[in-house]
């Protein structure tokens, strides 16, 4: 089974592949995976995107890596998840009910927080690793605080996220950014890899 300090050790890029044609999302994750700087997500919000996901996962599998489902809001996503060849899950927001479903399946799931409450609960519920969203509205700050009365909390912070503000997040405390936008825009993803070298 994955884990998140295994899967992101060394690798501060969480690479969102959301509303990508399938050709496109197997090239730009292959790209993260060359790198050696990221791990892969494919949000599930739509049966197109399953398909995606399911063509991601087989090249990960092809070389010895994983992909993870993304916008995973419902017990039934983390079924579909699995079934299309998920390592992990990764949500915006904290349903007890899916984490549960995603460890009873066997997926290490990544539950968004913006919240101290939030954090609590998710930790309560056996969640090591959050996702800190909407992180550019939330701010590198929030991640500084927030280590104070969770040490050991590791945090993904995400959304509005790029190579402008990647390596703030970073220093603030962050183990890994997850980016969506900028890495699926025409040249982005190479900015970003090129900022977190």
């Amino acid at each position: 089974m994955t884990d998140f300090p295994t899967l992101l050790h060394g690798r501060p890029l969480l690479a969102i592949l959301r509303d990508v044609p399938v050709e496109r999302a197997v090239a730009l994750a292959e790209t993260v995976w060359d790198s050696g700087l990221g791990a892969v997500e494919v949000p599930i919000q739509t049966p197109e995107a399953v398909a995606c996901l399911r063509a991601v996962a087989a090249a990960a599998a092809n070389r010895g890596a994983v992909v993870g489902a993304g916008t995973v809001v419902t017990v039934e996503q983390v079924r579909v998840a699995a079934d299309a060849g998920a390592a992990f899950t990764v949500a915006p927001g904290l349903d007890l009910d899916v984490v549960a479903a995603s460890a009873a399946a066997g997926l290490p799931h990544l539950p968004g927080v913006a919240t101290p409450s939030e954090v609590h609960h998710a930790v309560k519920a056996g969640c090591g690793w959050l996702k800190a969203f909407p992180a550019a509205s939330l701010g590198p700050g929030w991640l500084r605080e927030l280590r104070g009365p969770f040490p050991d909390v590791r945090f993904v912070a995400t959304g509005g996220i790029g190579a402008h503000n990647a390596r703030d997040f970073l220093a603030a405390g962050a183990k890994a950014v997850g980016v969506g936008g900028a890495v699926t825009r025409a040249g982005g993803l190479d900015e970003l890899l090129a900022a977190l070298r």
